[in-house]
């Protein structure tokens, strides 16, 4: 047997197997109980989110919502599949932190000699069947190293700083590969993620507030010296000046799919500014469509990505484990942020950026890789819920009881 597909012994003399995973609970046997609210806001979404596409992918509604159904039903089995046997899985070491970031590595070095696509270097061409995003990817491997480190250095950040160097060079590999794709958005959300992750692992404010002026900075010079990039920056900052065919376009489309839909929305599926007037209608400024359509009532969505972060806070701070409360927070956190994020920006208040709105935008990668993070969360929360008292072992429960 191949030593990539080998068990690690349950008796190595180290306490720590793969990046301080051993010491996570056996999975019980018998059948696991998943979180109620987690399910029915994830498969809620799921249906919503189809329903959009088909409206909002306007002449071309059936061959969207066709090949998004089909990623829809591989994103359930993927994490019907995590959902059951994570932790099993992470005991091969094949599937272990290091080895994981690392495949994503390679894809992520692999898809800059892709042929380029909208003058991005994002998609990897599976032999012409699908379109491989492996930024997508590298947001859940990227939480999931992390967390592991974190585990190993519980309690220990706050006396020694040296160990933080591991998650962070893993970060920054992680993350200027992203950049070097050409994608700014992505690496910002991780950036935060990232940060807020050691913020709740137990790491000095001190040093998260450096590192957060030190990314400012860099993301800051990364948007000024593109030209692209900086005319989008400024543009935003002055919408009204260039409506009719410049950069504040698709913001500008979408500010009046917004406005236009009122209070009570146009109805479903009658949608004007989707038909060629709003760019990326089905991707990007879906929630703009929701918003002509449905009016108020996308507030749901909103409230339902709300509660989606609370109830992954509480689930994180009852975990058993640092590991298990790392992954928890920090997939719940990416998830959330990115759909904050694309709201924010089809209603002008933050800059416009190519990020998904995660169970609703129609894509192959981004729509597995969101259900696959619910499977993971909901696994962890599975395992840990006969733990009736929260957790107050660790930094992430003492700064969140403050």
């Amino acid at each position: 047997m191949p030593t990539l597909f080998k068990r690690t012994s349950p008796l190595r003399k180290s306490p720590v197997y793969p990046m301080g995973l051993s010491r996570r609970p056996q999975v019980q046997t018998g059948s696991l109980k998943f979180d109620p609210v987690i399910i029915t806001i994830s498969l809620a979404f799921v249906v919503i989110g189809l329903l959009f596409t088909y409206s909002a992918s306007a002449f071309e509604t059936s061959s969207f919502v066709k090949r998004q159904l089909v990623f829809d039903g591989i994103g359930l089995v993927v994490a019907w599949i995590l959902s059951q046997h994570f932790t099993k899985l992470l005991k091969w070491k094949i599937f272990s932190p290091p080895v994981l970031l690392g495949i994503t590595w390679v894809l992520l070095i692999v898809v800059l000699f892709t042929r380029a696509q909208a003058h991005t270097h994002r998609w990897i061409d599976v032999f012409g069947v699908f379109k491989l995003q492996p930024s997508e990817i590298a947001k859940v491997t990227l939480v999931i190293y992390v967390a592991s480190c974190l585990e190993e250095t519980a309690g220990k950040l706050t006396k020694n700083l040296s160990l933080i160097k591991k998650p962070l060079i893993a970060a920054l590999i992680t993350i200027g590969l992203i950049v070097a794709e050409k994608d700014i958005g992505i690496p910002a959300l991780m950036g935060g993620v990232f940060l807020a992750m050691l913020f709740v692992g137990g790491m000095q404010k001190k040093i998260v507030g450096i590192l957060i002026g030190l990314g400012s900075m860099a993301g800051l010079v990364f948007m000024l010296v593109v030209p692209y990039r900086r005319a989008r920056l400024f543009s935003f900052l002055h919408l009204t000046e260039d409506t009719s065919s410049g950069v504040s376009y698709q913001v500008m489309q979408s500010f009046l799919a917004v406005g236009s839909g009122g209070a009570f929305g146009k109805g479903l599926g009658n949608s004007e500014l989707k038909l060629q007037y709003l760019p990326a209608a089905h991707t990007d400024f879906i929630f703009s469509v929701m918003c002509e359509e449905i009016g108020l009532l996308v507030l749901l969505v909103v409230w339902g990505f709300a509660l989606f972060l609370w109830r992954g806070i509480v689930l994180s701070k009852k975990a058993k484990t640092t590991f298990n409360s790392m992954v928890i927070f920090g997939l719940t956190l990416t998830l959330c942020a990115q759909a904050f994020f694309n709201m924010a920006m089809a209603i002008g208040l933050l800059p416009t950026k190519g990020i998904a709105l995660p169970f609703f935008s129609y894509g192959g990668s981004s729509v597995v890789m969101t259900l696959a993070m619910v499977g993971i969360i909901l696994h962890l929360a599975a395992i840990d819920h006969t733990q009736t008292n929260v957790r107050r072992d660790t930094a992430f429960t003492r700064r969140i009881h403050r």
